[in-house]
């Protein structure tokens, strides 16, 4: 099977793939630890399509961060603190949310109903008042007002300027706050920021000069950061406007460097997260010494990261509609849409690391290209390479359906599922400790309907 592996990269750090393996059926499981689920098993039994939650790979992807972070402090030589902040956006779901808030993360939030979400954590316990709340976004009435209402409980609500009105509008506010700057580096990321319209230019912060309770300085330059040099760029710009707003705000001490740390989707070679944290913090010390301050204290929120490779999707082929004069021989038809599930594939041209759920040791595989349910001709995936390679329908075993699994997709994909022609969002399940449990059921004609106002 040692090829098989290989053929599927499969079992390879470098590619988010070491839980993954294949059976002497050569069909796809996972592993955690002495657990083993046949993924081919489960989802005849759960149906499909389905979403799987793996949450020891959320847990080990963070343990890994702190790790890192502590190495790379001793290493450098880097004296001030660090800290996680996992930005909601990325997943709010509540399995996944309670676990990193378990496991040590704290939190951002970029509206009042994300915020709205902390506050129902904390009213059912599930909330430490220990765990800072970061406040970027457009400050709305209702978005202040609950900023104001959680930090007067005792919460660690710290709100992020990010345009001159809402110094204003912060004036009363008796916690810390941080600044937001727009820098001028520019990044190859997925986000094309040519034109940012978030938070202060330096000019305009260095202006400003005195604000109350500053503690954090924050920027955010892409998502998806391809090159390793442009996760260490802006910090260096960010820097020079940290060194001087610092003389006129002494209890400013924080630089957050925002998301943006890569995942090797495609399973191209990336670069290793222990260089980029040593770079970092090399940088950070460095200025330091030079600016003759104090180092800063760092807070990431790589939050594609930590959460992407913790969920993976998998369809049942459902149709196979043989092509002629074209690059493939076939469409593979399946039984959910990549336009509402995985709205990247649409969005941004999106590729994922597709394997065979089962047919994993097929002999022979052919050209194809997959499309979803909806009649809107973009709900397709034609890969990286123009097609896909995968198993042949007509060798399937006897009375076996092909399925296939999208992996890498527990980052944004479900915050940006929607439901074009009515389709509705896959069932839910969670894989830990041996166990399996349903998060949340496919939804139905009816709830889909009522969303609709029937």
């Amino acid at each position: 099977m040692s090829q098989v592996r290989k053929l599927w990269k499969l079992g390879r750090k470098d590619a988010n793939t070491a839980c993954f393996d294949v059976n002497r059926d050569g069909e796809l499981i996972v592993k955690e630890g002495n657990y083993q689920y046949n993924i081919f098993d489960l989802v005849r039994k759960v149906g499909s399509p389905v979403e799987v939650f793996l949450p020891f790979i959320l847990e080990q992807r963070l343990e890994h961060l702190f790790d890192t972070l502590k190495e790379q402090a001793r290493e450098t030589g880097y004296r001030g603190k660090y800290y996680y902040h996992y930005p909601m956006k990325v997943n709010q779901n509540k399995e996944f949310v309670l676990t990193l808030v378990a496991e040590g993360a704290h939190l951002e939030v970029a509206s009042s109903n994300e915020l709205w979400l902390v506050q129902r954590l904390w009213q059912e316990e599930n909330f430490s008042s220990k765990i800072r709340v970061l406040c970027n976004g457009p400050k709305t009435p209702e978005y202040l007002k609950l900023i104001h209402k959680l930090a007067d409980n005792n919460l660690s609500i710290v709100p992020i300027v990010e345009n001159l009105d809402e110094l204003d509008l912060l004036k009363d506010f008796k916690g810390d706050i941080g600044v937001r700057i727009n820098l001028k580096t520019k990044v190859k990321s997925h986000w094309d920021n040519k034109f940012d319209r978030f938070g202060l230019t330096s000019e305009e912060i260095l202006e400003i000069g005195k604000f109350r309770n500053l503690k954090i300085l924050h920027y955010h330059i892409g998502s998806q950061i391809e090159r390793e040099r442009d996760m260490i760029a802006p910090l260096t710009e960010a820097f020079k406007t940290y060194a001087a707003l610092k003389k006129k705000n002494p209890s400013l001490d924080t630089i957050d460097v925002g998301g943006g740390l890569a995942v090797p989707y495609e399973k191209k070679r990336l670069y290793k997260l222990d260089r980029v944290v040593n770079r970092l913090l090399t940088t950070m010390v460095e200025l330091s010494e030079e600016a003759k301050i104090a180092q800063p204290n760092v807070i990431v929120e790589w939050g594609r990261y930590i959460t992407a490779p913790a969920q993976f999707t998998v369809y049942k082929v459902v149709a196979e509609k043989q092509m002629e004069k074209a690059p493939v021989s076939s469409w593979y038809i399946v039984d959910g849409s990549f336009m509402n599930d995985l709205l990247d594939t649409w969005a941004l041209h999106q590729k994922w690391h597709i394997v065979p759920v089962n047919g994993l040791d097929a002999e022979h595989r052919k050209r194809v290209w997959l499309a979803g349910l909806s009649c809107d001709a973009d709900d397709q995936y034609t890969a990286s390479e123009g097609y896909l390679l995968m198993p042949r329908m007509d060798d399937m075993r006897p009375g076996e359906d092909l399925y296939i699994a999208i992996l890498d997709t527990g980052a944004y994909q479900d915050a940006f599922a929607s439901h074009h022609c009515l389709l509705g969002s896959p069932t839910k399940i969670v894989l830990q400790n041996g166990l399996l449990s349903v998060a949340r059921k496919k939804e139905g004609p009816q709830e889909i309907g009522k969303l609709f106002g029937w």
